[in-house]
């Protein structure tokens, strides 16, 4: 933010002829801000709900807080019953998967079966 009132407050020094100049700056600023942060953020969000709404009664997952369980039941509410051991089952929001690390366990244990075969 200070470096946008920075290249604000040099414009107005300048000739009349410098302000078409400031204008290409600050969409060049803005192209960039959009194309490296804004928009890899966004579809990151959506592979986010994509993979929790995909995920199903019987998967293996991982929370984003480390917890590793399996899925029992999936509820109506948006929340699902997670069994994280031999009589252990909790109630999570189905936002609470952590999408890379399942997807990690996953590829790890595909790679086992792989080298046993």
């Amino acid at each position: 933010m200070e470096l946008l009132n920075i290249l604000l407050m040099a414009g107005q020094g300048e000739a009349k002829g410098g302000a078409g100049l400031n204008m290409v700056i600050m969409l060049g600023m803005v192209a960039v801000l959009y194309f490296f942060m804004i928009r890899p953020q966004m579809k990151k969000a959506k592979q986010q709900k994509e993979f929790t709404a995909s995920v199903g009664d019987g998967d293996n997952i991982i929370t984003i807080s480390g917890v590793h369980g399996k899925i029992i039941r999936s509820n109506e509410d948006g929340t699902m019953q997670v069994e994280l051991g031999r009589n252990n089952v909790v109630k999570m929001e189905r936002s609470a998967i952590s999408m890379e690390m399942t997807k990690a366990m996953q590829e790890k244990a595909n790679k086992e079966v792989a080298t046993n075969a």
